[in-house]
């Protein structure tokens, strides 16, 4: 499982170390974390260091004088290293250690076209503009810079690669959140603690890959985001008993689709299918049970109601549009007390005095209706800039646990509990990735045996980490899928099931083929 913390925590986590006088023994270490993440990376993209082409972004802050060090080192291993000073200012030792080591200075206020081709020209930017106490996007010079580079990184493959110090610069180190210019980055390597800011909404997207250096703090105070790993998600797997059966296995009710909007329902029971169910009861119009049938026989279809359905968790919602008997399907799902899935058209039905075992699966636009209806009126950009708010704010509200769909997907409890997955690849973008999403969200609830065995409610944050979950096997579903080419959500089931066997077999709970031992013959 990782953390992330505040910024404000983190720096509260430093504060002692600070006033005790370890502050240059701090940077020191956060300098030598950022060089060795250069190094290899320069190793990997050119296959040496020497005479290699490093820039460093240096503002005034402790933040630049993390980036000088690290290109002082840099230089002392024969890069030819250039420090643009952002600022009037900068850490006076780390500057007169990166002039030691023949590193040359630039000021960008008055060399700012020298400044764009140096980094344009150079194998490594580092990032030490701004640090986890920066407030607002970039301005000034630092900003145009910024509008210069994001287009030239190393994923276009004609320009550096771009390594932040702790955070891109312009990105706020507790919510997310980039009012104004920032810098995107390949690669983030972040000191003492995760960030929360490098895990939601922009600065999620901006953070690139992330390289954690522990300098010593310890474990920051206050709440934090979690990301499940592999081993995490790999426990909340159903693994089959010998005696099991198919009601014991999990009986998931699906209620989706509509005579406008049919394919939603069947991508919703595939992905189910996939994820392990023991069966899928689908309730809905006889000619949406028909294709259902035809594309899974073993569905069992009806246009029944709720209440007399047997069953361990509800999915309601996707591609209801406006039929009303799937809405009220919806509504006696969210009444139920069984663990729901409520995704889509359902979410307008959605009111105030949910369980956590509901679990809201919206987009950003999904949720700025929500709260606007049951509160004060949001927009969608200020949720996807602000998701872990939004989120938390729309869980508070509705009593619900809330999955926030979005590059990095955000899930809250109403309890406070927070979870960001970013095991997804641009390629969900699609029509239909939600109702795959949703399916294997209503099949893990389903499946989760020890939760109705223990006869006592779960403990807080139970349904927020089962939703985690879900986002990540979509997620992973997502990028396994893309390696072949571009994702069609259709198509999604059978990388679920490759998902899942991995995750089974890193714990142990399903055999590899040909992996038995046998008798001497």
């Amino acid at each position: 499982m990782i953390s992330a913390y505040s910024g404000t925590a983190v720096r509260a986590a430093e504060k002692p170390l600070l006033e005790a006088g370890d502050g240059p023994e701090l940077m020191q270490r956060a300098a030598y974390g950022l060089y060795a993440v250069c190094a290899r990376e320069l190793l990997r993209r050119r296959g040496s260091l020497y005479g290699s082409r490093v820039t460093v972004l240096a503002g005034a802050g402790n933040n630049g004088g993390d980036a000088l060090y690290a290109g002082a080192r840099l230089a002392g291993r024969g890069a030819a290293a250039t420090a643009v000073l952002t600022a009037d200012s900068a850490h006076p030792q780390a500057l007169a250690a990166f002039r030691a080591q023949g590193g040359r200075v630039i000021p960008l206020a008055s060399a700012a076209e020298e400044a764009v081709r140096t980094c344009a020209d150079s194998d490594v930017v580092i990032d030490g503009v701004l640090g986890t106490g920066g407030r607002g996007g970039l301005r000034g010079p630092a900003a145009r810079l910024a509008q210069e580079l994001n287009g030239r990184t190393a994923p276009t493959g004609r320009g550096p690669l771009m390594i932040a110090c702790d955070l891109p610069s312009g990105v706020d180190a507790d919510t997310g959140q980039a009012d104004g210019e920032h810098f995107t980055a390949d690669v983030t390597v972040t000191f003492g603690a995760l960030k929360t800011g490098l895990m939601a909404g922009p600065g999620a997207v901006a953070a690139g890959r992330i390289e954690p250096v522990d300098i010593g703090l310890g474990t920051p105070p206050g709440p934090r985001v979690q990301r499940l790993e592999t081993a995490d998600v790999a426990q909340l797997l159903p693994v089959p008993r010998k005696n099991d059966h198919k009601y014991t296995r999990g009986v998931l009710g699906i209620a989706a689709g509509s005579a406008t909007y049919p394919g939603a329902a069947v991508l919703a029971t595939g992905a189910a299918l996939a994820t392990g169910v023991g069966m899928v009861r689908y309730l809905g119009p006889e000619s949406v049970c028909r294709l259902i049938n035809a594309a899974h026989p073993e569905v069992v279809c009806s246009s029944g109601t709720v209440p007399p359905a047997h069953v361990q968790a509800w999915l309601a919602g996707p591609g209801a549009g406006t039929d009303e008997e799937q809405r009220r399907r919806a509504v006696d799902a969210m009444a139920s007390g069984l663990p729901a899935v409520i995704d889509a058209d359902a979410i307008s039905s959605v009111e105030r005095g949910l369980g956590p075992q509901v679990i809201l699966t919206p987009h950003a636009g999904e949720l700025a209706a929500l709260l606007s209806r049951l509160s004060d009126t949001v927009s969608r950009d200020l949720i996807e800039g602000d998701p872990l708010r939004y989120a938390r704010q729309a869980a508070e509200l509705t009593g619900a646990t809330v999955l926030l769909k979005g590059w990095a997907t955000i899930t809250a409890a109403p309890t406070g509990e927070t979870y960001s997955q970013a095991d997804a690849t641009p390629w969900l973008a699609a029509a239909g990735s939600g109702d795959t999403l949703s399916g294997i969200l209503g099949a893990l609830l389903a499946t989760d045996r020890d939760s109705r065995d223990a006869g006592t409610p779960p403990p807080p944050g139970h349904y927020a980490a089962f939703a985690a979950a879900a986002a990540s096997i979509h997620g992973r579903a997502g990028s396994l899928a893309a390696q072949a080419g571009p994702v069609s959500p259709s198509a999604l089931p059978a990388s679920v099931r490759a998902v899942i066997a991995e995750l089974l077999t890193a714990r142990g709970g399903m055999k590899q083929p040909g992996k038995h031992r046998s008798g001497k013959g």
